[in-house]
């Protein structure tokens, strides 16, 4: 199944794995892309709903993760 957001991509590869940065990096991407707040808000809230994998998966299931 292919990303919602498949123009997106995030480079998780190479950076810390630190769930701060990583939803830095997300939340820099889909801004940079031109998402609304409100999807952003959205893709956040989802992320940050369970644990370091599940923030992992939310990103790949929202981003062309890399």
């Amino acid at each position: 199944m292919p990303p919602k957001y498949p123009n997106i991509t995030v480079q998780l590869t190479g950076h810390d794995s630190n769930a701060f940065m990583i939803l830095g990096l997300c939340r820099r991407a889909a801004k940079e892309a031109g998402l609304s707040q409100q999807e952003i808000d959205a893709f956040y809230q989802e992320a940050t709903s369970g644990d370091h994998d599940h923030l992992i998966q939310t990103a790949m299931r929202w981003f062309s993760c890399e």
